[in-house]
């Protein structure tokens, strides 16, 4: 075992604090910039509904994905109690289920600790998916959890800077133009989707939640995204299958 004082340690350590340090550089990216301004417009939506500053960062920062957090909020304004506050929070993020699954195996290496697993996990939605998908095959394998890490706490602490500055002046801005930044997250994930979609039954998967969601908001609208996405994530997958077995 090296001394920790040894020059290899102090390499190790010099190239983790590095690939942290790339990793949260990208808090300027085009992704980080588009979750900052749905920021914007959650901040202002918390001080709308008479949540204080604190409670906003506090939910940013615990739940970590804007749906869940606007689940959040609409279900304490409808009363809801603790536990059924947490059961809808927990259904609006099992979307991410596929991500953190996909994600996890690229990012372990042989000497990744468990618990910078599943710190790491925190930080898997959206955007630092994009981010992650699209760059953790370019580091090294030893450095891709400090890198992951860096990437999360970046847009993290991005996000909640973005929220406190909105908070404070957020009254001089049109509810029409918070209402607007607060759609731009979902609409940049779509066409990311589309754009990494690798076989015919990704674009067909997309298709299918694109039509079914609003069938599923008139019948459940408690769980519309979880039976559009399984519904045609699941039929997509079996035609895709199907396809597949047909070809010669």
């Amino acid at each position: 075992m090296q001394p920790a004082d040894s020059p290899s340690a102090s390499i190790d350590h010099a190239a983790a604090r590095r690939h942290f340090a790339r990793g949260f550089a990208h808090i300027a990216t085009l992704p980080a910039l588009i979750l900052f301004a749905s920021m914007i417009g959650f901040a202002g939506l918390a001080k709308d509904t008479g949540f204080s500053l604190c409670e906003a960062l506090f939910m940013t920062a615990i739940v970590w994905a804007l749906p869940a957090q606007v689940v959040l909020i609409g279900s304490i304004l409808s009363g809801a109690t603790l536990a059924g506050a947490a059961l809808a929070v927990g259904l609006s993020s099992v979307r991410l289920m596929p991500m953190v699954v996909a994600l996890l195996p690229e990012m372990r290496g042989p000497k990744t600790r468990r618990a910078s697993l599943f710190l790491a996990t925190h930080f898997i939605a959206v955007t630092a998916w994009v981010i992650a998908n699209e760059h953790v095959r370019a580091i090294p394998r030893d450095h891709r959890i400090v890198w992951f890490l860096g990437v999360g706490f970046g847009l993290c602490s991005g996000a909640l800077t973005t929220i406190t500055a909105v908070y404070l002046v957020s009254a001089a801005m049109p509810p029409f133009v918070l209402g607007a930044l607060f759609m731009i997250t979902p609409i940049y994930f779509l066409t990311s989707l589309w754009t990494t979609a690798r076989e015919a039954s990704g674009y067909m998967a997309i298709v299918a939640g694109l039509v079914l969601a609003p069938l599923f908001h008139a019948v459940a609208p408690q769980f519309d995204l979880l039976l559009s996405g399984a519904v045609g994530g699941v039929g997509a997958y079996l035609v895709g299958r199907a396809r597949r077995r047909r070809a010669p």
